[in-house]
């Protein structure tokens, strides 16, 4: 995982400009630090590398020939790409390196067989390319400076330094220079309603062989993974079956960690699983006073003031914090409540699985500047790279074709396989039932920051920041969240403009 900026056509007399910028990057990158102008090229590239794969030579920018390229990210089918576009063409073994001669090799579609997370930039002698993964796990920024143009990780980057137009790069796109703005993925339409005779098994059984082989792509690393372990179902599958692929390897048990207030439910669930696939776990417990200490460095990182936002941040924070005292990489549950209805709002269309079927569909389009910027910006401030397993895409077509009424259904509350009237992520539960105890598997749903001993840890964190007793309220607590964002940077208002909202066109059937 790593951080980029690329100035195309943009004035840098002395080379300040990048270098500001590229600072402001660092911590998503403190292995290595680089920066390129290549002769005849209008172009600078900075890059600051975590080292995951090819650790020993993939420092970047990345040049062949007269092309060059900068990247953030994983590519997990970099080794059959290799052995198809022929071995002996690359120089490193940097997964990185299979975006250029992908390029290079002239195929119309050829973005479209990168298979991981990534964003990258990449420049030829007359024109620059720039893409962004399916769902925008990577973030990727682009702004104006006179006529060039300017790429980079963060909008931090770009703050009080004179750009223009500065916005996001949808996920799923390509920008170049010569032909404009394409999708080359769109989020494929959800199932609704169950074909007569389907064989629910069967699909449960299909499932669990998917979501196995994601896992295992994307623990593909030079160094150890570990996992973030919550305690709740998403997070606790994807730690089950990781723990297979090591062990299965030979390896030493996963390392597991799980973060919340002292006795909170999260941390006593978290225990019970590690307990239960015998990970090497560890554990954090932290307090109002270090939220009320930490919320800045939040906010700052974040790049977002919405409350919802905000609170969930807080404990990725000091799960990040923790798990990078003892690893570079970590497997998260994120995506399993667009892709399986795992929000509580989600409940509402239980009578309409067509209307559910969309909304889920929506949502995983929206989830770039809502729950994948809190986990990319929270772990990369502590230089540890996040993975979603969730959200591989041969995981996602498969979880597109489920029929929505296998996702959220009425249930006996009396039933085994039941959370409540109605249980969402059924399938989900009843495909990954072998791997935990009954009772959390078929646990009610905790939001992370309910669930960890945040919602009243940060009340007294607010209290002890605004003085005086009672409950804080959610427009003072937005208000603070503001307040914050606007010290730590010079241009607030672009920061507060590019920033997602949780609830953002969320409406229920």
């Amino acid at each position: 995982m790593c951080g980029f900026v690329c100035l195309w056509k943009v004035d840098d007399v002395g080379g300040s400009l990048i270098e500001t910028m590229l600072a402001r990057l660092g911590h998503r990158g403190p292995d290595a630090t680089q920066v390129a102008r290549p002769v005849g090229l209008p172009l600078a590239m900075g890059h600051c590398r975590l080292a995951i794969i090819g650790a020993e030579d993939g420092v970047q920018p990345i040049a062949v020939d007269s092309e060059i390229l900068v990247a953030n990210g994983e590519i997990y089918n970099h080794g059959d790409l290799r052995a198809i576009l022929d071995p002996d063409i690359f120089h490193t073994t940097s997964d990185s390196e299979t975006i250029l001669h992908l390029f290079r090799s002239g195929a119309q579609r050829w973005v479209n067989r990168l298979d991981g997370m990534f964003a990258f930039v990449l420049a030829t002698s007359d024109r620059i390319v720039a893409a962004r993964d399916p769902l925008g796990i990577k973030p990727l920024y682009m702004a104006r400076r006179g006529k060039g143009l300017a790429f980079a990780s963060e909008l931090k980057a770009f703050d009080g330094l004179g750009f223009d137009d500065i916005t996001a790069l949808p996920p799923g796109a390509l920008f170049d220079s010569a032909g404009g703005l394409r999708h080359w993925y769109r989020v494929p339409s959800g199932a609704a309603a169950a074909e007569p005779g389907l064989d629910v098994d069967a699909v449960a059984g299909e499932l669990r062989l998917t979501l196995e082989e994601a896992v295992a792509k994307w623990m593909v690393a030079d160094v150890e993974v570990g996992s973030f372990l919550s305690g709740g179902l998403d997070s606790s599958v994807i730690a089950a079956i990781a723990q297979k692929v090591r062990l299965a390897a030979g390896r030493a048990p996963l390392k597991t960690f799980a973060v919340g207030t002292a006795g909170s439910p999260d941390l006593r669930a978290a225990r019970r699983v590690a307990d239960h696939i015998g990970s090497d776990h560890h554990e954090y417990c932290f307090s109002a006073r270090d939220i009320a200490e930490n919320l800045p460095h939040v906010i700052y990182h974040l790049e977002s003031a919405d409350a919802d936002l905000v609170r969930s941040a807080v404990p990725t924070l000091f799960a990040a914090r923790l798990a990078r005292r003892h690893v570079k990489a970590v497997l998260t549950g994120e995506g399993a409540d667009e892709l399986f209805a795992g929000y509580a709002y989600h409940h509402d269309y239980v009578e309409d699985p067509r209307a559910l079927a969309d909304e889920l569909t929506r949502s995983l389009g929206a989830m770039h500047n809502i729950n994948l910027q809190r986990v990319d910006r929270m772990t990369m401030a502590e230089s540890l790279e996040a993975r979603t397993p969730f959200l591989d895409r041969d995981l996602i077509a498969f979880a597109q074709s489920v029929p929505a009424e296998l996702k959220l259904r009425r249930t006996d509350p009396d039933a085994p396989e039941a959370t409540g009237p109605t249980t969402e992520k059924w399938l989900l539960r009843k495909a990954c039932a072998d791997l935990l105890p009954a009772d959390l598997v078929w646990r009610k749903k905790a939001q992370f920051d309910e669930g960890s001993g945040t919602v009243e840890a940060l009340q007294q964190a607010l209290r002890l920041i605004v003085g005086g007793e009672g409950e804080v309220p959610r427009l003072r607590e937005e208000a603070l969240y503001r307040e914050i964002l606007r010290e730590r940077f010079a241009d607030p208002e672009m920061i507060l403009s590019q920033a997602g909202q949780w609830n953002a066109n969320r409406v229920a059937a």
